[in-house]
């Protein structure tokens, strides 16, 4: 019975470690999808992100390389972009491209990883969000864009949508966070804490210090496993860059250091869960097994453009200008400021099932 108590309370405390993480970028996304939402001409949209143009897939990919946000911080951004009328292939390719790169995360890699490394990084970075959005648009179904973005009001997900007529600034600052923390933040939370839930069930179950000494062990290591672990692993990629460092110092290869950063960064399961249940099943699927093939393609191709002959870099002084450029760019948050965002994000997630309580309650 003890063992039983002890090891769920160490998967909760895992997955309250995961929501403190992400729990400020979560409710910054509220907050951001809400003013996009209410504020961007719906024509404005249409014409840059509303269609199949491979251009649009370019403009949304470049936009999410400038965001400093994980891949649970652009779950809100991103939704908020496809029920605002984008279509799928540039909202997947901004879901992918933020988290996988951003400016703190180049100037760490240049530092860290070399500029050999940091310059495939940066190529990879943006190629395979471009490929995620093409692919996106050519697979996507009746998905590819919100039929209530046409007006058709009983489609999946138009809850989410709402009417702005409001033409004054404050009205639509109002009604966007209004939008974002009563429709969209409760939305995105109950399926975000589920997955920080499962997430956390993956960690005790598969301890931190096993998959150390799996990324650790060049013998045992594969970039087909890593594509897989790391497409389910909430993976920092700012964060990671250091540990990735190491890694390469303690002899794992350059390719297995692009496909940790790119399937790691990218994907994780409360935002497959949120995409799958939000957008739908198909694009779920699109969207991780093309990051987990391309994240495997980028690893393979570094390997064979890289070695043999690649020396590690992992000297935090060595280029200390990049360093402190990318500590200027990231932002660090006191713990108590993260507690109080996830109670936020706790809130949020309750609200969501609060009609299904009441229908309870007053059922007995």
């Amino acid at each position: 019975m003890n063992s039983i108590l002890a090891f769920f309370h160490e998967l909760l405390w895992a997955a309250i470690f995961y929501l403190n993480d992400a729990s400020l970028w979560l409710l910054a996304s509220f907050v951001l999808a809400g003013l996009l939402h209410n504020v961007l001409s719906p024509d404005g949209l249409q014409r840059h992100l509303g269609n199949t143009r491979n251009s649009s897939i370019v403009k949304a990919t470049v936009s999410g390389m400038l965001l400093p946000i994980c891949s649970c911080g652009v779950i809100p951004l991103g939704l908020g972009l496809y029920y605002s009328g984008a279509f799928l292939g540039p909202v997947l390719a901004f879901m992918s491209a933020t988290p996988i790169i951003n400016p703190a995360a180049v100037f760490l890699a240049y530092a860290l990883l070399g500029p050999e490394l940091a310059t495939i990084y940066i190529v990879v970075g943006f190629t395979a969000p471009f490929l995620i959005g093409w692919i996106g648009n050519r697979l996507g179904g009746p998905e590819l864009r919100l039929p209530s973005a046409n007006g058709d009001d009983d489609a999946p997900g138009s809850i989410l949508l709402m009417n702005a007529d409001e033409s004054s600034w404050n009205s639509k600052l109002a009604a966007g966070l209004r939008y974002g923390f009563t429709d969209l933040g409760p939305t995105v939370s109950r399926y975000v804490i589920w997955g920080m839930l499962i997430a956390g069930l993956i960690s005790v179950a598969v301890p931190s210090s096993f998959i150390r000494e799996y990324l650790g062990n060049p013998g045992l290591i594969s970039i087909a496993g890593i594509a897989i672990l790391g497409a389910v692993m909430y993976v920092c990629a700012v964060g990671h860059i250091p540990f990735v460092a190491a890694l390469l110092a303690a002899g794992a290869s350059p390719g297995i250091a692009i496909t940790f950063l790119m399937a790691g960064a990218a994907t994780n399961l409360p935002e497959l869960i949120s995409i799958y249940k939000l957008i739908g099943p198909r694009t779920a699927v699109i969207y991780s097994s093309c990051m987990v093939i391309l994240s495997m393609l980028a690893g393979y191709f570094t390997n064979w453009l890289l070695l043999p002959g690649f020396i590690p870099v992992f000297d935090p002084g060595g280029n200390q200008a990049a360093v402190n450029w990318a500590n200027y760019l990231i932002m660090e948050t006191p713990d108590t400021a993260k507690a109080v965002c996830s109670v936020f994000i706790l809130i949020m997630f309750a609200y969501s099932y609060w009609p299904r309580m009441k229908e309870w309650l007053y059922a007995y």
